[in-house]
C-alpha cells in the first residue's frame, strides 16, 4: 500500500468515496453535479487544501481531504482532516493509519502548520478509538454551524 497526494485522475473515485461516506454516516445523498466540482477544485487548486489517497496495485483504497484554517492566535495553520473514507473491502487493513501518518509527516515539515484537527460523529466510537490510538486527543470544543444550502 502506498499513500500519495491525489491527482486529477483520482477525482471520480474520490467523489464516489465521498458520496458513499455521506450516505453511510449521515444518510445523506451528495449530488454528483456538486461533489465532482468540489473535489476537482480541491485537487486542481491547493489554496484551500488537498487530498491524500491510499492505493494498492493502482486501485484506490481510501482517501482523506485536508483543508486549511488560519489561527491568528498561533500565527499558523491548522490542517483539518475531512472526507475520510476507506473502501468497505479494505477496512481494518491500516489504510487510515497510513494516510494519517502521511499527513502528519507533511504537516510537521511545514513551518506554518501548528496542528491537525478533525471532527467525528459522537456515536462513531470505532473512529474515535482509532484517532486516540494514533495520538490525537479530544478537545473541549463543540462544533457549531449555520449551513447555507
Amino acid at each position: 500500500m502506498q499513500t500519495r497526494v491525489a491527482e486529477p485522475g483520482d477525482i471520480e473515485t474520490i467523489a464516489r468515496f465521498n458520496q458513499a461516506m455521506a450516505l453511510e454516516t449521515e444518510n445523506k445523498k451528495l449530488a454528483s453535479e456538486t461533489i465532482l466540482p468540489g473535489v476537482t477544485r480541491l485537487i486542481e487548486s491547493t489554496d484551500n487544501g488537498f487530498y491524500l489517497v491510499a492505493e494498492e496495485n493502482q486501485v484506490l483504497l481510501g482517501c482523506l481531504g485536508i483543508t486549511f484554517e488560519w489561527s491568528d492566535w498561533r500565527n499558523a495553520q491548522f490542517w483539518w482532516i475531512q472526507s475520510v473514507y476507506v473502501d468497505t473491502n479494505n477496512r481494518r487493513r491500516g489504510v487510515f493509519s497510513a494516510l494519517y501518518k502521511h499527513v502528519n509527516q507533511l504537516a510537521r515539515s511545514e513551518a506554518d502548520v501548528c496542528g491537525i484537527r478533525l471532527y467525528v460523529e459522537k456515536e462513531n466510537v470505532n473512529a474515535m478509538q482509532t484517532y486516540l490510538a494514533l495520538g490525537m486527543v479530544e478537545t473541549p470544543y463543540r462544533l457549531m454551524e449555520v449551513e447555507f444550502s
